[in-house]
């Protein structure tokens, strides 16, 4: 099974830079790694531990980007149509920290973490929800994925 450029070979740290690249606005998927690294007997823990790690981490940059570059500089980088920026203001403003749930989301997750920041959520609450999420999303996914990887 091959896991594109050398993922196997770097161990945990590499599940873990795969999991936090995969966390920024870089089209990737950190789930493929942890389960083909899951597949070449990998023991959960560890794999889990490095995913969750790196992937919160990559997270928590996207709100560090959210919070700490310039609005008008931020919306223009990400080409942020106006009407898009007032919806994700209103669900940040409606759900606050609890949004960082759904940072693990497919497309939408890392703009919700970038909006965190722009919209100043409290760091501490976000940063927790957002590992909490995040966690939850590699334990179901090896949970399900447990009965295909016993050789």
């Amino acid at each position: 099974m091959e896991l594109g450029p050398g993922w196997a070979e770097w161990g945990m740290m590499g599940l873990f830079l795969a999991s936090f690249l995969a966390a920024t606005i870089l089209p990737f998927s950190s789930e493929a790694v942890l389960l083909g690294m899951a597949a070449l007997g990998g023991s959960a823990f560890p794999l889990f531990v490095a995913a969750t790690a790196g992937n919160t981490l990559g997270g928590l940059l996207n709100y560090g980007i959210g919070r700490w570059f310039p609005a008008d500089r931020l919306v223009r980088w990400l080409r942020i149509d106006v009407g898009k920026a007032d919806r994700w203001q209103a669900l940040v403003q409606r759900r606050g920290a609890w949004a960082a749930l759904l940072c693990w989301l497919p497309v939408v997750g890392d703009p919700i973490a970038i909006a965190l920041g722009l919209f100043r959520v409290p760091f501490a609450p976000s940063a927790l929800l957002m590992l909490v999420g995040k966690a939850a999303r590699y334990v179901v996914l090896l949970w399900v994925a447990q009965p295909f990887l016993k050789g």
